[in-house]
């Protein structure tokens, strides 16, 4: 819940913004408990759209204008609200692409700092696939150039296509590539408003929350492959030449009975008679057709017994990695300046909302 990470209570307005009547409860739940929260968190980035000037403040990329797939943007409240005024930033075309992203007030590092990333999407749509996730930029972004391409520090947010992918994405950028967290983290695909936080430790843990609940939590290192691994199989060591891995062999002792091989396949229909028209001269020699044999029984293969030289399966030694080197900084990064949408949507509909960035 909220009044587990700092917070500063200015952002108890910022939770009731954007909620859908459905989620009128989880408002006033978050509400309480935000109330209570310290003021010692510094909000870096706060947007809740309720005033056209969010024009001025998001720049509209279109990477896709050669191709004509660039969707634009609505601002609304959706179909069902509790406020009408309590606006987003809507997908408007279906198959369409959607790129926007906003400039912070200042640059940052979370240094030694506990970030927090904290959004609602709403999927009123009903979506069959599409993103919606948010990106947080370093400050060399070119926002009027912003596409799929360009290097973010944090890809953080809800993905759905189909019924194999439901998940909620937590990708760091490093050194030019993008780490997926290894865990499966699911999303809520209905058609009501959802808050996800993803919240960034200076220890090099994380957790991930839906709707104030914890969804994940663990080790940066633990569940991205961003490290090299602490150990690899020792490239000196192979299996002996005489080791026996085969848990079974065939007995010794087992006989073929005497004319197993003598039993054919397929044997004639006893039951088949030549047609009363059949006429030797013009049709050939009448031959009865031919059927599975009931008694053929197959290859004959001895029967199996537990090995006694058996050693069980070889396992590969491992040695530590060298190189393998601990980062307590895996957490953090320089450079914070922009936060954008990059997705893709077949069915358009979706609202983002309420942003905050805070340490």
């Amino acid at each position: 819940m909220c009044i587990r990470d700092r917070v500063s209570t200015q952002s108890t307005g910022v939770f009731q913004l954007g909620l859908s009547l459905h989620n009128m409860k989880t408002t006033i739940i978050l509400t309480i408990l935000c109330i209570s929260l310290f003021a010692a968190a510094d909000i870096l980035f706060q947007e809740k759209f309720d005033d056209a000037a969010w024009e001025s403040r998001w720049v509209k990329a279109y990477p896709k204008k050669a191709e004509g797939t660039d969707g634009e943007w609505g601002w609304t409240a959706g179909k069902f609200y509790a406020d009408p005024k309590n606006k987003g930033l809507q997908t408007t075309q279906d198959a369409r692409f959607y790129t926007i992203s906003a400039e912070f007030p200042k640059e940052f590092s979370n240094d030694k700092k506990t970030l927090v990333v904290q959004y609602t999407v709403k999927f009123e749509q009903n979506i069959d696939c599409g993103g919606g996730y948010v990106k947080i930029f370093p400050a060399s972004l070119d926002q009027e150039k912003f596409n799929s391409e360009s290097e973010y520090n944090i890809m953080f947010g809800p993905d759905v296509c189909g019924s194999s992918t439901k998940k909620v994405h937590v990708i760091f950028g490093r050194d030019g590539k993008n780490h997926l967290v290894k865990k499966n983290i699911p999303a809520e695909t209905d058609e009501f408003t959802h808050i996800y936080r993803l919240v960034l430790n200076p220890d090099n843990t994380y957790k991930v929350y839906v709707d104030g609940n914890l969804k994940e939590s663990g080790s940066l290192e633990e569940d991205w492959d961003i490290l090299p691994p602490k150990q690899i199989k020792d490239p000196k060591a192979s299996k002996p030449s005489d080791w026996v891995d085969e848990k079974e062999i065939p007995d010794p002792t087992d006989v073929k009975p005497d004319g197993w091989d003598d039993i054919p396949k397929e044997i004639s229909d006893p039951d088949a008679t030549k047609p009363s028209d059949w006429d030797d001269d013009l049709d050939g020699e009448w031959e009865a057709p031919v059927i599975p044999n009931p008694e053929y029984k197959g290859e004959w293969k001895a029967k199996t017994i537990p090995n006694p030289d058996y050693k069980g399966e070889w396992i590969h030694p491992l040695i530590d990695n060298p190189e393998y080197k601990p980062n307590p900084s895996l957490y953090s990064y320089p450079s914070f300046k922009y936060i954008g949408i990059d997705v893709w949507q077949v069915k358009s509909g979706t609202i983002f909302d309420l942003s905050l960035i805070h340490i």
